[in-house]
């Protein structure tokens, strides 16, 4: 049995206000919850057994696969305190099955990656490694750790942030995606907090591990920031990232109770939720807007997300903006790149503006 643990226990806290109430991986992304995408993912890489690593609003994700009815079988492993990237494997690993040199997959639950995770698991075994990990090359590595490798793929080291552009000794990343030799996984201490990345994985470089990279060009996205969010849900639906769960590559996904007037544009890979009704002449580009959602005419979303039950008056303007849940934008707002607005908040007619408007003050008393 091919067994894996998907890491979703973090708060999302980059996200917010979208993950105040829903955890990361469960929102909505390409028509889906996130995690589904990845679920789909690992079934197709031959997982029988998934262990999800929860932490935050921990039982949603039992709602969520409640009456799944797949070839696969989910069990929870609840962080009742916070136990590191580590710990959570190593508490997710009581309910691992197999036998001690049996390959364990492991996820980070916010990475979109388009890597092969049967390739990886090939990998790992012809090396007999200890630990695999998936690497990627990122054009500006100074915002991530480093993990240096050898001719044969064997880990150097893990090093820290680069501060100067003489410490980028390598391009390669830790890319979220590793596979685990069980008696490895179950050797991570119990019961306390432990990073992967500073303790487990260079202690065992440091002991004469077999840690290998497994360095792919494939697409890599962490979906951390709502920025980043917006684009990973578009390019799954332009094709450009893949899932087993999204049709043909397309300008739009829009749900069938969507409503959308003829008039209006929607395009770049943005997805239309359940019951959400689109305006004459609106225009949403690469942007999520989601459940029963109202646009009024003449609107404008640019990659932007607009949560559920939310509404956006006519001739709005937003730009890399995240508006909350039952919130509700006024007439004639132009609201400015990394603007969020929390959950309920109500914005009235021309009350936010980046450019200047005729309308006239209110008569002083």
């Amino acid at each position: 049995m091919q067994e894996a643990i998907i890491l979703v226990g973090g708060k999302g806290t980059r996200l917010r206000p979208l993950t105040n109430h829903t955890p990361k991986p469960l929102l909505g992304v390409a028509g889906s919850s996130f995690i589904r995408h990845q679920v789909a993912k690992l079934m197709t890489a031959g997982v029988e057994h998934l262990v999800f690593a929860t932490s935050y609003l921990a039982d949603l994700f039992e709602d969520e696969f409640r009456g799944f009815s797949e070839d696969l079988e989910i069990s929870y492993a609840v962080e009742e305190v916070p136990l590191g990237t580590g710990g959570a494997i190593r508490n997710a690993g009581r309910l691992l099955r197999g036998p001690s040199d049996a390959p364990v997959l492991v996820l980070n639950g916010d990475i979109l990656s388009g890597v092969d995770l049967r390739a990886v698991l090939e990998r790992h075994e012809a090396r007999r490694a200890d630990v695999t990990l998936h690497l990627t090359r990122v054009a500006d590595p100074r915002a991530f750790g480093l993990v240096p490798t050898d001719e044969n793929g064997r880990v150097l080291s893990f090093l820290e942030k680069p501060k100067t552009a003489e410490e980028c000794v390598t391009d390669q990343i830790n890319a979220g995606c590793y596979v685990f030799r069980r008696s490895v996984l179950d050797a991570i201490p119990a019961d306390r907090e432990v990073s992967v990345e500073q303790e487990t994985f260079p202690g065992l470089v440091a002991r004469g591990g077999r840690v290998f990279g497994h360095t792919t060009a494939d697409y890599w996205r962490d979906l951390g920031t709502p920025l980043a969010f917006v684009h990973g849900s578009a390019d799954l639906v332009t094709g450009r990232a893949a899932s087993p769960l999204v049709g043909p590559p397309a300008e739009a996904l829009i749900h069938p109770t969507a409503t959308v007037d003829p008039t209006a544009r929607v395009t770049g890979g943005s997805t239309i939720g359940p019951g959400a009704v689109i305006g004459p002449h609106v225009v949403v580009d690469r942007s999520i807007v989601g459940e029963r959602v109202t646009v009024a005419e003449g609107a404008r979303i640019h990659e932007s997300v607009v949560d559920h039950d939310a509404s956006i008056g006519s001739e709005s303007i937003l730009r890399e903006a995240v508006v909350g849940c039952h919130s509700h934008v006024g007439a004639e707002n132009e609201l400015p790149a990394q603007l969020r607005l929390s959950c309920g908040i109500r914005i009235p007619a021309q009350g936010v503006r980046v450019s200047g408007t005729a309308a006239a003050c209110p008569t002083a008393h």
